[in-house]
């Protein structure tokens, strides 16, 4: 199947920025991770084999009486006596990091904040909670959030910006005018109202984000409307009949689309910056979850335990790095004036 010839040049001036191409492998091979976080961090086994019976606690986990204890809650693996029990009449896979993101270590050997040691890598944080658990799923929660409030963020302002730049007039002008008006709303104040009001969520944190993260792209694709609204080929379909809904979605957003995709990226990088810093002001999520916001907030209140701050920082300073190297990358690609060297 032949490759169109715009869409091969696209990806070879993509691939020629080769800090943008590995950063999108190596962003890839982290998210992708991610998403397995129970595999990799988990305080439950994968597998468990006890007397020739298989169990897959991740999925469903048996209660403790299965093991021939007493209690018929779920199994507790890092009860001794069910871990005796284990290794009697069968086996046991753990996860590389035998801890979740909520899992205390009740057998640290010294307070928490403890340090780094063999058992948790990148140590504890000020409840016990290992770390290096809590950067993976934490990882994981503010990607999906950033790539859920940037699709639907991007649908609505590209809607929005293609209304505009279509009909122009006064729906351009009053739509101008709201947005105006509509930015200049406090968004902080606003969000500490919202978290007065409710208690935080991770949809009801994306709902009062997205009522102002919409109005991003809403000027690029204004311009290219337009600009594009008037040319030949526009002109020749609206004199053929044909309506102005097909008009705009098949043959204006195709070409208003390569400005756009190449601000994705960096629409990405603040809604994730944007999460973080609620959470490090404590307005985000609901307490207990996973989040790299809340372990640089406790990096800064235990200063004594300074790989909670470092920690934190390096994974977020990376994953803002890599999608910055992707933007610009995306940018060349779409650089029709860009010429493969």
């Amino acid at each position: 199947m032949a490759i169109n010839p715009v869409l091969s040049r696209r990806i070879n001036n993509f691939k020629a920025n080769k800090r943008g191409y590995y950063s999108l492998i190596i962003f890839g091979i982290l998210f992708i991770l991610s998403l397995f976080a129970e595999v990799i961090a988990n305080d439950k086994p994968i597998i468990v084999n006890y007397k020739g019976a298989y169990y897959f606690p991740i999925i469903n986990n048996p209660p403790e009486t299965v093991f021939d204890g007493v209690l018929p809650t779920p199994a507790d693996y890092q009860d001794p006596f069910v871990i005796k029990q284990i290794k009697q009449n069968g086996f046991m896979l753990m996860p590389p990091i035998p801890f979740s993101y909520d899992t205390i270590n009740y057998h640290l050997d010294s307070p928490a904040p403890s340090a780094p040691s063999a058992t948790n890598w990148l140590g504890t944080d000020d409840q016990g909670r290992d770390v290096a658990a809590r950067l993976i799923y934490g990882l994981r929660l503010s990607v999906i959030f950033g790539l859920v409030l940037t699709l639907l963020s991007s649908i609505i302002g590209i809607t929005a910006g293609a209304i505009q730049g279509y009909f122009g007039g006064k729906i351009d002008l009053f739509f101008q005018r709201f947005i105006e008006i509509w930015s200049g709303l406090p968004q902080l104040f606003i969000l500490v109202l919202v978290a007065s009001l409710f208690i935080p969520s991770f949809w009801i944190l994306l709902t009062v984000m997205l009522l102002f993260s919409w109005t991003a792209l809403v000027g690029v694709v204004r311009a290219e409307f337009l600009r594009t609204r008037n040319f030949e080929y526009v002109r020749a379909a609206k004199a053929l009949g044909v309506s102005s809904p097909k008009i705009i979605f098949r043959h204006i957003l195709p070409n208003a689309l390569v400005a756009t995709i190449s601000f994705l990226p960096f629409i990405l990088c603040g809604a994730i910056t944007a999460l973080t810093a609620l959470e490090f002001l404590g307005l985000g999520l609901p307490p207990g979850s996973p989040s790299l916001g809340e372990l640089l907030r406790q990096g800064k209140e235990n200063l004594s335990a300074p790989w909670l701050g470092i920690s934190g920082f390096i994974v977020l300073a990376v994953t803002l790095s890599l999608l910055i190297f992707i933007g610009e990358a995306f940018r060349d690609a779409f650089d029709s004036r860009k010429e493969l060297r």
